[in-house]
């Protein structure tokens, strides 16, 4: 089969566990693959993508080959596969806009950015790269905030003529404008805000469904994370958080019996402890009533390696947009947005976006 050709906005954490992964199971196969979701989707293997195009701000990777640039600062997840192979891709300056919140330059240069003072890349430099590289896929990994950045990459994306899965929460996919460009264009988009393997808000939507089904009352809850990476740094600018705070929280109140109160529920990054680097830590708290309206409540805290855990539903959201693009399917991808992302278009509960994705990649029959 052909290579599934994706171009990467961000060369961060979250791209090196990509990356990393993608060589790791090359040369494995279904019976051997653990932690995937699925070995094969529309036929192609996780060893089926290459990283076909780069776009970075940071001096450290910019102008280096993507293999050697995901270890560099100021990236700091768990090296799993450190026998990378030269992609033969050169990271790209691309262009910041709102992409760098200014807090971050009073932190150390191995906990932030070092700006390259490589030329910025405009519009029509970053469509050409695309076009010239053969890219089929834009994947935004821009840092939580940047507005303005996330729809200059997804602009050129259309006019580039490549899918777009934007993992970040500012809304594109969920924005009916700007699905109906990719829609109008027949260009699949899947989004918003890529929700990890086995991570905070998966298990919080769980606890939630379970607590709907076994019919407990939800009175209040709380998420909290902290982490040491540089997800967690930008985010200590609050100003940044909006879009963030709400794709979280409408993930769990979307499968509430009952909406709760802005003030019995919180959710949301609480705090950067650096020594924490790529691990990430969440706090869960559900109080309620159960039977004879006595009171319960449940306490959880998870611990998970925050990068690797996003690039496990990564590399299934690529092959669910190439499947998308071989088909010729445009616009919303909604299966695969309702079961990889927080804030989709169409919130559903996990068992029925799980069903859609399988129905969508053919591993069950669609129901009539």
């Amino acid at each position: 089969m052909n290579k599934i050709r994706v171009a990467i906005v961000g060369v961060g954490n979250c791209t090196s566990s990509l990356v990393q992964g993608i060589e790791y199971y090359k040369n494995k196969n279904a019976e051997s693959a653990i932690g995937l979701m699925h070995w094969k989707i529309g036929g192609y293997a996780p060893g089926d993508i290459e990283i076909s195009a780069a776009f970075d701000i940071d001096k450290r990777k910019v102008g280096k080959d993507v293999a050697e640039a995901i270890f560099e600062k100021p990236n700091c997840t768990t090296v799993f596969c450190e026998n990378v192979p030269m992609t033969g891709t050169i990271v790209q300056m691309g262009n910041l806009l709102d992409g760098f919140s200014e807090h971050m330059q009073k932190y150390d240069d191995d906990e932030t950015f070092i700006l390259s003072d490589a030329k910025q890349l405009n519009k029509d430099e970053i469509v050409k790269i695309l076009k010239d590289s053969n890219s089929a896929i834009v994947m935004n990994y821009l840092p939580v905030g940047s507005e303005e950045a996330v729809r200059f990459y997804a602009e050129c994306a259309l006019e580039a003529g490549c899918a777009f899965i934007n993992n970040m929460p500012v809304f594109i996919a969920s924005d009916p404008v700007w699905a109906k460009k990719f829609e109008d264009k027949n260009l699949p988009i899947i989004g918003d805000d890529i929700k990890a393997q086995l991570g905070a808000t998966i298990t919080h939507r769980a606890l939630m469904d379970l607590f709907r089904k076994r019919g407990v009352q939800v009175d209040r809850t709380y998420q909290i994370n902290t982490g040491g990476n540089t997800d967690f740094l930008n985010m200590l600018n609050r100003s940044r958080l909006a879009s963030k705070k709400i794709s979280k929280t409408e993930s769990v109140q979307s499968v509430a019996a009952k909406r709760l109160d802005k003030k019995n529920i919180h959710i949301g990054p609480s705090d950067y402890v650096p020594w924490q680097n790529d691990n990430k830590v969440a706090f869960i708290r559900m109080e309620g009533r159960m039977f004879g309206d006595i009171p319960m409540n449940i306490e959880m805290r998870l611990s998970v390696e925050d990068s690797p855990n996003s690039a496990g539903v990564a590399i299934d959201s690529i092959r669910c947009a190439q499947v998308a693009l071989d088909k010729k399917i445009g616009g919303i991808l909604h299966g695969p947005s309702s079961f990889f992302m927080k804030h989709p278009p169409v919130q559903v509960t996990d068992d029925v976006a799980y069903k859609q994705t399988e129905e969508f990649i053919g591993v069950i029959k669609k129901s009539t």
